[in-house]
């Protein structure tokens, strides 16, 4: 995966899902850098190393605030803004606030919301993740989903070794970033290309994923490319992950 002379290098922005930290893409990242391009995999508020400012005040605003903050002090542009699971919330809305810096957007076997939208309007399972937590002793803590047998396993990750590390990098997640909107109110945002790449192995009951329309928004046809793997796919495939990144990059 070694950069040609003609091959301009890219920015790619990295963006874990709920309950994990930006230690999930540790295996993606040296092998996008290897390939001449600059990566950032940044730590969400709540997440890894901050979970200490983890509150009820937490929810998807912050994230948002948390992108938008990286790409606008670090001066990005340019940026292939990948989302994985919960953070194509994230990105949606870091987009529609910064497009001019955005040249792709990337759903990783994430939620695709519309305008005005929550999780659960685009996940319809995480309504009883957010009654679990209205249930619970603070009112507001998610914990990380539980291991399954296999093949559904740990966010979809099977082996023991990794299942191991993974719980490592778990921690639990705010209820506001269930509740709170995605804004895609802002026209420049539907110009930006838009990739799909879904996660094909095997799902537990209730998870659902929405239709791709054939069309994007900016009105060239749908790109949509599956890797046969459960969810957590920048664990189990990253090589054949990054391959499809390159491809935008």
């Amino acid at each position: 995966m070694t950069r040609t002379p003609t091959s301009p290098a890219s920015t790619f922005l990295l963006v874990h899902g709920a309950w994990h930290s930006g230690q999930c893409w540790e295996r993606v990242t040296p092998l996008l850098e290897s390939a001449g391009h600059r990566v950032l995999a940044p730590t969400l508020t709540g997440y890894g190393d901050k979970a200490h400012l983890l509150g009820p005040e937490v929810g998807l605003d912050t994230h948002v605030d948390d992108i938008v903050e990286l790409i606008t002090e670090e001066d990005l542009t340019d940026v292939v803004l990948v989302g994985h699971s919960y953070a194509g919330l994230v990105i949606s809305s870091a987009a529609n606030r910064i497009p001019d810096r955005i040249a792709h957007l990337v759903y990783l076997d994430a939620m695709v919301p519309e305008d005005g939208e929550t999780a659960v309007d685009a996940q319809p399972i995480t309504r009883h993740l957010i009654d679990l937590a209205a249930k619970s002793e603070s009112g507001w803590r998610i914990p990380p989903m539980p291991e399954q047998p296999p093949p559904f396993g740990l966010f979809g990750v099977t082996d023991p070794a990794d299942v191991a590390w993974l719980r490592t990098l778990l921690s639990d997640q705010p209820v506001g970033c269930l509740q709170q909107p995605v804004h895609l109110d802002n026209p420049a945002v539907n110009t930006i290309p838009r990739t799909h790449i879904h996660c094909g192995g095997a799902k537990p009951a209730g998870i659902t994923r929405r239709p791709v329309p054939p069309v994007q928004p900016n009105g060239t046809p749908a790109q949509v490319w599956e890797l046969p793997t459960g969810h957590d796919c920048m664990i189990t495939m990253p090589a054949e992950l990054t391959e499809l990144l390159l491809k935008l990059g």
